[in-house]
């Protein structure tokens, strides 16, 4: 049986509403949707590139406490409230994952949890034995 390996963030979120930053079972890690908040700071206001690198880093973050890499990530959900800033979006995506090219969607949503936040961004991703 697999054991289920939870990642925490920290944040006063998780227990309110009951989740994880990301989760590991076996060789597969699911990290839950991801914004450019740092603690109660919003990191890049009013700009799309800087809010998704940062979602990445956190994202890299978490996938590490995991035991995984950026290399394992399989897919990527990006729910963007504007989507005609897809080619900043776009290029921060394409920073990090130019050479491991997973699936990836990108929509738009009418809004996220804080009005200022412009993407939100979740990833799967599978370990690979050697």
């Amino acid at each position: 049986m697999n054991k289920r390996q939870k990642i925490q963030s920290g944040t006063k979120w998780e227990k309110t509403v009951g989740y994880s930053r990301a989760v590991r079972v076996g060789n597969i890690v699911e990290v839950a949707g991801t914004t450019a908040m740092n603690g109660d700071q919003l990191i890049g206001k009013d700009d799309a590139y800087a809010q998704t690198k940062f979602i990445l880093e956190k994202i890299e973050q978490a996938l590490g406490e995991a035991g995984a890499s950026l290399k394992d990530v399989v897919r990527t959900r990006m729910y963007v409230t504007n989507i005609d800033e897809w080619e900043a979006i776009g290029r921060a995506h394409g920073a990090v994952f130019k050479d491991i090219q997973p699936a990836a969607t990108m929509v738009e949503v009418s809004r996220l949890i804080n009005p200022d936040l412009k993407i939100e961004i979740e990833v799967s991703a599978i370990l690979m034995s050697e």
